[in-house]
């Protein structure tokens, strides 16, 4: 009897494990499918991206290529994707921005993608030029995980899942004209910096949140 009390527990804590599991997975929705761009648009210089082994490589001129598969905009969400960085290369990810067809993104807030890039002090995890991180929390040649969790007027940045940058928008900041960076909504985009830059993601998903 109580040989079968400890297997009937055993097979109960694995069905709880199971179920937290696909809890945890519900709402994610996966924006690549590791072989084309479809539902992604480049703009500027179509030869800075490739598609190798699953993941988006840029490397080439400056070129964005914009996420567009769903017309809904995100405003509140939980992005992640693993990036590899090569040795001085400099890249990017970023949420809340619209498609333009050239030129730095306007809209929406770049995070930082670099982790020796020598002419930017500027580091993985920045929120670019508006709260910067100046020392890598990830290398080069290895993927590491990037998760951006956006909420109301905050943004969190992790890597590998530690806490490394936050931003809260302060109170009364308006959109202005330029460069002006202000929570909104919009659609994600990934950076080709330079041709001396070479930059792998991959595994991109998002959740939904209220």
């Amino acid at each position: 009897m109580k040989r079968l009390t400890a297997i009937s527990f055993l097979f109960l804590a694995l069905a709880a494990v199971s179920v937290n599991a696909a809890e945890e997975e519900k709402g994610w929705i996966s924006l690549t499918d590791g072989k084309s761009f479809d539902g992604w648009k480049i703009n500027e210089n179509d030869k800075a991206w490739s598609v190798e082994d699953g993941a988006f490589v840029a490397k080439g001129s400056r070129s964005h290529l914009f996420y567009v598969g769903d017309e809904k905009p995100f405003k509140n969400f939980i992005l992640n994707l693993k990036v590899m960085t090569k040795n001085n290369s400099n890249g990017g990810v970023y949420f809340h921005t619209k498609f333009q067809d050239e030129g730095w993104p306007k809209n929406g807030f770049e995070c930082q993608v670099n982790n020796s890039y020598n002419s930017d002090p500027r580091k993985t995890a920045s929120v670019y030029s508006v709260k910067d991180v100046l020392e890598a929390p990830a290398g080069d040649d290895e993927y590491f995980d990037y998760t951006i969790e956006v909420k109301d007027k905050t943004a969190k940045l992790y890597i590998n899942g530690k806490l490394v940058n936050e931003y809260t928008e302060p109170e009364g900041k308006e959109a202005g004209k330029d460069f002006t960076r202000v929570f909104d909504e919009g659609t994600f985009a990934l950076q080709a910096h330079d041709p001396g830059s070479t930059v792998y993601y991959k595994d991109i998903r998002v959740k939904r949140l209220p």
